[in-house]
């Protein structure tokens, strides 16, 4: 995954986004159900399935563990389930590319099976802290082994007697808490995680749905291990943090008119909606119903004149992976826009308070970088070359930028939008935005 030729965005400014748009599956939601499906027992069949980087790798994992996983001709999974008990040892260290989900999800699935493994992945995921997973796995029993840094790879020593434990969270994070439960499934005794602030739950929706008995009462979840889940269907709506750079998009171009079809609509997942709206978005929700466990709903967003903001601490949690893409929209509002609360962007695929501050600045845009946050004063976009860092949502956030931009964007180091949207250029140009692909 590390061998990949480098690929530069190059978009021309002006371009409106319209037409009806399906943005690929959920990517939180394909890597559960990938991993409840390994360890239910029957066969998961998963719908809507995201094909890319990050999710294959979860995919790629399980089958070194021994689970058969089958590729429809349709695009969907049949996942053969191996029972909470049946994994397989695998041959060598588990390569997880670029996928931080994977890696913290995983450490607290696997920290309970009878086997040494390691966890490891490309360069970016190496360097990425995993001491807030490895604390409370810890605290269960478990034994797990880091760099000195707390980065990976993760070294795992199987055959240790979990416990549960009652785990306040230091600060909200669904991948802390999904790991701290799987890891519950294999524990004695009840688990239980307290959030300071809600965070996307679709690990305990999906345990739910797999037969799984699961408590969730005023911020804390718990749940008792050596319990069995039950193989059904998935249906994987599309995924919001996708469908956000085309919602900023069709706001900030003028005469956009763009409908988004079923996208996941998860209370835990809709913070940008009500951010931009708050600053003064034309959003409209239609079509609402469940797919599985999962709200959705058809979006028709319409070109608006937004104004800066300063963004709620309760909403931050609700929109974490959609800093990038908000950023740019607070770049084209008028006034200044607030974020604060957001540390967990210093340590995402990139430093995104850095990488986000550096490019709106390389674009003409005025930025005040924090701690935990920034803020952003609205002017208008010139055109840059921007650097991405490595970064799937920074590269995607710059490339719809230059529908306001007044100068070509260059956006380079773009080979990562394939870990979560592989389709986003051919999508793109497809609803208006003017962009090429150079490899």
């Amino acid at each position: 995954m590390e061998c990949r030729p480098p690929v530069r965005f190059h978009v021309q400014p002006g371009g409106r986004l319209t037409g009806h748009v399906r943005v690929p599956g959920d990517k939180s939601i394909s890597h559960r159900a990938v991993i409840l499906g390994a360890i239910a027992e029957g066969a998961t069949q998963i719908k809507g399935f995201l094909r890319a980087e990050d999710c294959l790798a979860t995919v790629c994992a399980f089958r070194a563990m021994g689970v058969n996983i089958e590729d429809k001709e349709d695009g969907d999974l049949i996942v053969h389930g191996a029972g909470l008990y049946g994994l397989q040892s695998p041959s060598s260290a588990l390569d997880l590319g670029n996928s931080g989900t994977s890696m913290r999800l995983l450490a607290g699935l696997l920290c309970g099976q009878p086997f040494d493994l390691t966890l490891t992945g490309d360069a970016s995921l190496r360097r990425r802290p995993m001491q807030r997973v490895t604390e409370p796995l810890i605290r269960m029993g478990a034994a797990i082994a880091s760099n000195k840094r707390g980065t990976p790879p993760l070294r795992i020593t199987g055959g240790r007697k979990l416990h549960g434990i009652k785990y306040r969270m230091p600060m909200a994070s669904a991948q802390v808490k999904s790991s701290v439960l799987l890891a519950g499934l294999y524990a004695e005794g009840q688990n239980c995680v307290i959030e300071p602030a809600p965070t996307r739950d679709h690990t305990e929706r999906m345990l739910a749905g797999f037969g799984y008995a699961i408590k969730k009462e005023d911020g804390k979840t718990s749940l008792r291990g050596g319990g069995r889940l039950r193989a059904g269907t998935i249906e994987v709506p599309a995924d919001i943090s996708s469908a956000a750079f085309f919602i900023v998009g069709a706001c900030i171009a003028p005469g956009s008119d763009l409908i988004l079809e079923q996208v996941s609509m998860n209370p835990t997942r809709i913070g940008v909606i009500e951010i931009l709206r708050r600053m003064g978005a034309n959003i409209k929700i239609s079509n609402e119903k469940t797919a599985g466990a999962e709200p959705v709903a058809d979006l028709r967003v319409r070109s608006a004149a937004l104004i800066g903001i300063n963004i709620p601490a309760e909403l931050v949690p609700l929109a974490i992976d959609e800093f990038p893409a908000i950023l740019v929209a607070a770049a084209c509002a008028r006034g200044a826009t607030a974020l604060t609360g957001a540390a967990e962007l210093r340590v995402k695929e990139s430093d995104r308070i850095e990488a986000v501050s550096l490019g709106l600045e390389a674009c003409g845009i005025a930025t005040k970088p924090l701690a935990d946050g920034m803020i952003v004063h609205g002017g208008q976009l010139q055109g840059a070359t921007i650097n991405s860092c490595g970064d799937h949502r920074i590269a995607m956030a710059f490339a719809i930028a230059g529908l306001a931009a007044r100068g070509t964007i260059i956006v380079q180091d773009c080979e990562n939008v394939a870990t979560s949207f592989p389709e986003f250029a051919s999508l793109a140009a497809q609803a208006g935005l003017d962009i090429s692909v150079e490899r």
